[in-house]
């Protein structure tokens, strides 16, 4: 393969959804959909509070997920303008936090955005992706065992 450096493994093969993991904020076994037309990924989130501790920017955000709302702490990267799925330019918090699929574990910028009316709580996007990881859009759940078995059949 043109351009791929000696001794690096082959990227993952994951299906256009999977479960995913964010160690961090305390949340596993999130449904998400992977999208490699959306640049940034993205989490149903409520933002609770914008603050500063030791000279560090953080966000204070709630997840309401598995029957449970969660509270969440992380570091304030950014606030970015991002186009929605529909077209419209909101203001997000962009948070930076480790993001588990499979056995990799990276971390990733994340949004923190009203999906409320979206199937998944949370968005995989290709910045994300970028050089760990390829989608088999015909298939879910490569990389998520526990349900592998609904998802290996193409759609």
């Amino acid at each position: 393969m043109a351009g791929r450096r000696e001794g690096r493994s082959p990227p993952m093969v994951v299906g256009w959804r999977e479960l995913v993991s964010l160690p961090d904020l305390g949340l596993s076994g999130i449904p998400a959909k992977i999208d490699t037309g959306a640049r940034t990924s993205s989490l149903h989130a409520h933002v609770l509070e914008d603050f500063q501790r030791e000279g560090e920017r953080f966000v204070r955000f709630a997840v309401d997920w598995d029957g449970q709302r969660h509270l969440c702490e992380a570091i304030h990267v950014d606030v970015r303008g991002i186009t929605s799925s529909n077209g419209d330019q909101q203001t997000r918090f962009v948070i930076k936090t480790p993001l588990s699929i499979g056995n990799v574990t990276f971390r990733a910028e994340i949004s923190l955005a009203d999906r409320s009316q979206m199937q998944f709580p949370m968005l995989i996007g290709r910045t994300a992706l970028r050089r760990r990881m390829v989608v088999d859009s015909g298939h879910s759940w490569l990389q998520s065992p526990a349900i592998a078995h609904m998802g290996r059949v193409r759609r």
